[in-house]
């Protein structure tokens, strides 16, 4: 029986690959898996799978260096891994792709209990569904009864899932980490605290935590197997291919899933059959063709492996026809997994910036629900793709800063025309960096209007593939070049020759080199071109849009910027929706305000009443709390439906992740440009309001200064962006500034038979807008522009706000045509609208190009795709360069005999410190850079 256990443990790995005409080359190849193997679950969990595949490929290298035998195809899973168990791990939720499978692996194969970068919960579902059967405990560190969980769970050898752990672990789980055990007759113990607990040889423990990206400490990470549980696109693709499948074709997805667990029961059986056609032979004394009982089992068992390869065969037969049909829907796939990973790549921005796989899946399948129906399949897809594309845009937008909007759709783009195989990186690189070089061996042909910059860009920029010559013919050609670069709008403008037909990022190149300012009206231009005019034009604020979309369990969270307080219209949408100030509670988050806030949630979640928590990031220490009630206390079986738990908080890392990914985020934030302002104003509460947007007896003069009124609002807002050239200092006007002056406007008008502009002017520009400036410049400026919209002349048809014929008061009508007239306006509003010169922008657009860039290279893998150079050869090839044009260092020994130290010369010595302090500098320059 002994020996038979052995054969089982080395042959039981290799039995399927053993079947084939391989088999004695596994054998032989068995030393060199192995050992790959066992340093890929001892060192390689916690990587990605691009470093652990180089990982593997080199110790691959080195075996075959150093002749030992190893398979050439190596992969963990065919080592270690078990097919059974495999299709067993994915029925309860493991995803499909090979890196999610080796993670599988890893976990049942460590000897230290493993703990899961899990921020999608993958391993968490995972865990949960396999471990279901075996009366799994889920348990967290903030729970009261968590080592109670854990003593009994030690007993009894259950299994125990401890999820949300952060960067640091409880003292109290060392003995369970490194697993200190001691026996005492015959019985094994562990001592936990004060207490000595019976452990069982059955427990397993598992660690998950949410984080990203967190940063454990060498004390911690020895302790346990860190594993890389990140969703990857391959396992993403698999999921939506099968929501999608099951939506749109249910049968066929339920009669796949019903042949995966048929086939996952065939294959244990089959494995059962072998497994005990080997525990005959290892019993079997004598001659085994006289014992009867091992000829009848082995006839059994031969009917029964010949009746399951049966099925098998017909099953894999059916599963290749379904699967035919369901991989037509593969595109939709492929298109929304690009998707989220643009999505999930925002986190690196602002930690604010978390969105949940399942918040993810929601708008995927409603996109599913809700996309025009089509009996052709490519129409079909079309529909699916736009609608969800569209969906994710609004929904995300509505979280995102005004500086990161743009961002967003330019990451959008870029990456649906990666999937599609439609970017170079090399040009989307060099856009974003400009490439990388010390010196520029040829001379610049107009210095007078071209900066060396731009020509150093230009070269380098030659080397890209369909940019080659383009030095060659800016140098020949240096006046037709300028014009583009001397133009009002050089992104518009048509390139000389052949270059005319240049489009998308290498157009955006070439603008990059020579005029960097208007980058970003040609990531609009062409963000409109290959994704449509929607996803330059964000939707404005919307509370209702947002409530709408909540329940009684998601959390809806402000994320603040300076300046921007919506408890206002927070207040006056809980009057609309019939929550007066009675059912809604506030509580400004600081020192000693947690418990009174938990207490008004208890109350609030049987109530059915709204609590709103401001300022949250003055609270850190208690946010863990807030995390464990949103958890526990705020489900779906304890709370009223109508409860709603309202957040405000500036961006915070100590704010708590889970909440973040499972709440409605919204920032309330002015947005960018004179039209989006303007549109905000007129679709926000009161303009928006029928009632105030009727309510004045002189209808016409009140509709002309609103207008004026929000353009003002418009304009004041704007000139912040130009720093200086704008405002001296810059002030923080918001919504409460223009709601009291439009109330102002309708009380003057109602009560005076003539409009007193003078005391307008007084109570808008001193009082409401003037009483934030502090500099008088500002305020003389403040009031010029008032004067604009503050005066007789406004009475006029089509009276003139600005410079040019772009805006102007619409002429009297109702609020539609409004709103209509502005949607009209261009996006990009010209400096000479806020009263500035035109090339007052340039500045402010340099500005916002370069944080557009370093936003975007914040999303980046810091691997250089495709045959790009690594960021470890492009810094050493730059190191090379500095160190070969850095100076040999002094000869002391020749220095001293020229100039001795000498009493009559003083400046000797002086010299001699400053060359050996000058030798050490160098020395220590060539350290740091070749290290």
């Amino acid at each position: 029986m002994e020996v038979y256990d052995r054969v089982q443990k080395v042959v039981a790995p290799k039995r399927e690959r053993l079947q084939e005409a391989e088999g004695i080359l596994d054998y032989i190849d068995l030393v060199g898996d192995v050992l790959l193997s066992s340093g890929t679950v001892a060192y390689l969990g916690a990587f990605t799978v691009d470093y652990r595949l180089k990982c593997q490929k080199q110790w691959q290298d080195l075996c075959i260096e150093k002749n030992i035998p190893c398979s050439s195809d190596f992969s963990l899973s065919n080592t270690l891994g078990d097919p059974v168990k495999i299709r067993a791990w994915q029925i309860a939720g493991l995803p499909v792709d090979s890196f999610s499978i080796d993670n599988g692996v890893i976990v049942s194969n460590s000897r230290r209990w493993a703990l899961m970068i899990d921020p999608q919960r993958q391993a968490n579902k995972w865990i949960k569904n396999m471990e279901k059967a075996n009366k799994l405990s889920v348990i967290k560190l903030s729970d009261t009864h968590y080592v109670r969980t854990l003593e009994t769970a030690l007993q009894l050898g259950t299994p125990v899932l401890l999820e949300n752990i952060g960067e640091e672990l409880d003292a109290f789980l060392e003995p369970i980490l490194l697993k200190q055990t001691f026996k005492q007759q015959g019985v094994e113990y562990m001592k936990l605290g004060e207490n000595i607990i019976e452990y069982s040889k059955d427990f397993r423990f598992y660690m998950t935590t949410h984080l990203r990206n967190p940063h454990y400490y060498p004390e911690v990470a020895v302790k346990v197997c860190l594993l890389n549980f990140m969703i990857t696109p391959l396992g993403l693709q698999d999921q939506l291919l099968g929501i999608v499948a099951a939506k749109e074709k249910p049968e066929l997805e339920e009669k796949k899933n019903q042949l995966i667990i048929e086939s996952a029961a065939n294959k244990k059986q089959l494995k059962e059959i072998e497994d005990k056609i080997l525990e005959v032979l290892s019993y079997s004394e004598g001659n085994i063709l006289e014992d009867e009982t091992a000829i009848n089992i082995l006839s059994s068992s031969k009917e029964l492996s010949a009746e399951i390869s049966e099925k098998q065969k017909i099953a894999s037969i059916t599963e290749q026809e379904i699967d035919s049909t369901r991989m037509g829907y593969k595109p939709v796939a492929v298109h929304s997994a690009v998707v989220f990973f643009c999505i999930s790549d925002l986190a690196n921005i602002e930690p604010m910036y978390q969105y949940s796989l399942i918040w993810f899946i929601n708008l995927y399948v409603q996109s599913i629900a809700k996309s025009r129906k089509s009996g052709r399949l490519k129409e079909r897809i079309k529909n699916i793709t736009n609608h969800f594309t569209v969906s994710i845009y609004n929904n995300v937008c509505r979280s995102l800063f005004e500086k990161d909007k743009l961002l967003f759709s330019f990451l959008l783009t870029v990456g649906i025309m990666k999937g599609k195989g439609q970017i170079d990186d090399a040009v989307w690189r060099f856009l974003l960096t400009g490439g990388v070089a010390l010196d520029n061996p040829h001379p610049n042909p107009a210095p007078d209007w071209l900066s060396n910059k731009s020509w150093a860009e230009l070269v380098r920029a030659s080397c890209l593939t369909n940019l080659q010559g383009l030095m060659e013919h800016v140098r020949d050609n240096t006046s037709r070049w300028k014009p583009i670069y001397d133009s009002v709008k050089p992104h518009e403008e048509e390139f000389p020759d052949t270059w005319s037909s240049l489009t998308g990022l290498d157009r955006m190149v070439i603008l990059r080199c020579l005029r960097p300012d208007k980058i970003i009206p040609a990531v609009q231009i062409f963000i409109v071109e290959n994704m449509g005019r929607t996803f330059i034009e964000p939707p404005t604020f919307d509370l209702a849009r947002s409530y709408s979309d909540s329940n009684c369990c998601a959390p809806l969270i402000f994320i603040l910027s300076p300046g921007a307080d919506p408890m206002a219209g927070l207040l006056k949408f809980a009057d609309d929706v019939s929550m007066g100030s009675s059912s809604v509670q506030t509580v400004s988050l600081g020192q000693g305000q947690g418990p009174i806030a938990e207490k008004l949630i208890y109350q609030a979640v049987t109530d059915g009443t709204w609590v709103v928590l401001q300022n949250c990031h003055l609270a850190t220490s208690w946010m863990p709390a807030l995390e464990k009630i949103c958890e526990e206390v705020i489900v779906p079986e304890n709370t009223n439906e109508k409860f709603r738990l309202w957040l405000t908080s500036y961006p915070s890392e100590k704010f708590p992740v889970s909440i973040l990914q499972n709440g409605i985020k919204m920032t309330n934030e002015p947005p960018k440009g004179v039209r989006v302002n303007l549109l905000r104003s007129y679709l926000n509460d009161p303009i928006s309001d029928p009632v105030f947007f009727k309510s004045c007896q002189k209808p016409k003069m009140w509709q002309k200064l609103l207008f004026g009124l929000c353009f003002f609002h418009a304009v004041v807002q704007e000139r912040r962006n130009f720093g200086p050239l704008g405002w001296n200092i810059p002030y923080e006007f918001n919504e409460s500034d223009l709601r009291i002056s439009m109330q102002q406007i309708q009380m003057f008008l109602n009560e005076y038979e003539e409009i007193p502009f003078e005391a307008l002017t007084y109570l808008t520009g001193e009082c409401n807008y003037g009483g934030r400036v502090t500099d008088d410049k500002d305020r003389r400026l403040l009031l010029s522009l008032l004067s604009i919209i503050y005066n007789k002349d406004i009475e006029q048809e089509k009276y003139m706000l600005s410079a040019g014929s772009d805006y102007y008061i619409p002429p009297h009508g109702p609020y539609e045509s409004y709103v209509e007239y502005i949607r009209s306006l261009p996006i990009t509003t010209h400096p000479e609208v806020f009263g500035l010169h035109e090339n007052a922008d340039i500045t402010k657009d340099n500005q916002e190009t370069n944080q557009l860039f370093h936003a975007v290279l914040l999303t980046l893998p810091r691997e250089a795709g495709g045959a790009g150079k690594s960021p470890q050869e492009v810094v050493e090839e730059l190191a090379q360069d500095i160190l070969s044009k850095l100076p040999s260092s002094f000869d002391m020994e020749e220095v001293m005999k020229a100039y001795p130290v000498l009493y009559e010369e003083s400046m000797n010595t002086v010299l001699r410190q400053e060359l050996i302090r000058f030798n050490r500098y160098g020395s220590v320059f060539c350290v740091v850079f070749l290290n």
